[in-house]
């Protein structure tokens, strides 16, 4: 457990210390000014901005969880090409437990930072609840998103390339609110699909319990692949 402990203080001072990383921490106070502000502000300047700004929220709130799914993942690159990880290896721990371990602080923050935005956005009432739910469903794309690029990426420069590709697979399910209903599912390969869907539905105020228990499954099936893997190939 110290160890673990210790590994953390030290991802934490690596990111302050970098200017490249530690840029990103800004990333939600940038997401709180957009939805609470600007578009507030779009939305009484411009008509039909409305119908959309359930779609902005929907995203905006996946959005927050991208800043520690970038740090992480370069945090982890970093120690493949200095071959650090290799050391953490022979640490007495699970490899598994010992990844997934550094990983919950930033999750948790996630979680919280997704909540609060959720709360006080200013255009609907949303349970508290259901928000925390949907929260927790959020923080799961942070080690899903890490690890992942993690595993593919040999260095930082393919590891932002990845990033690119990620951040399009996390997004590109809204395209789901604006095609026929018939092809809608088809965007449930996707697993943030569930999280918009359900979201959505949420604000709504229509069943959204299915959608939130789908995106909790595949999340997890998700997470269990990616830790086991990254396990695998990260301390060789």
């Amino acid at each position: 457990m110290k160890q673990l402990i210790n590994v953390s203080i030290s991802d934490f001072k690596l990111i302050f210390r970098d200017a490249s990383l530690r840029i990103f921490l800004l990333l939600p106070g940038l997401i709180y000014l957009v939805v609470n502000l600007f578009l507030p502000w779009l939305a009484s300047r411009f008509e039909g901005v409305d119908e959309y700004v359930a779609y902005v929220l929907v995203v905006a709130t996946l959005e927050t969880t991208q800043m520690f799914g970038f740090i992480y993942s370069m945090v982890l690159i970093e120690e493949k090409e200095t071959e650090v990880a290799k050391v953490y290896g022979v640490l007495p721990v699970s490899k598994t437990g010992f990844v997934l371990s550094r990983l919950i602080i930033p999750c948790l923050i996630t979680i919280i930072i997704t909540w609060i935005l959720l709360i006080i956005q200013p255009f609907y009432t949303l349970s508290l609840y259901a928000s925390l739910w949907f929260s927790i469903l959020a923080g799961f794309t942070v080690p899903i998103y890490t690890l992942g690029i993690a595993v593919l990426s040999k260095n930082k420069m393919e590891g932002l390339v990845w990033i690119k590709v990620f951040n399009i697979l996390v997004v590109i399910p809204i395209v789901a609110f604006f095609v026929p209903d018939s092809f809608t599912f088809l965007f449930g390969i996707f697993p943030t699909y569930w999280f918009f869907q359900g979201l959505n539905s949420l604000i709504e105020g229509a069943t959204f319990f299915w959608y939130l228990l789908a995106g909790f499954v595949y999340f997890m099936l998700l997470l269990i692949v990616t830790a086991r893997r990254f396990s695998k190939v990260h301390f060789a």
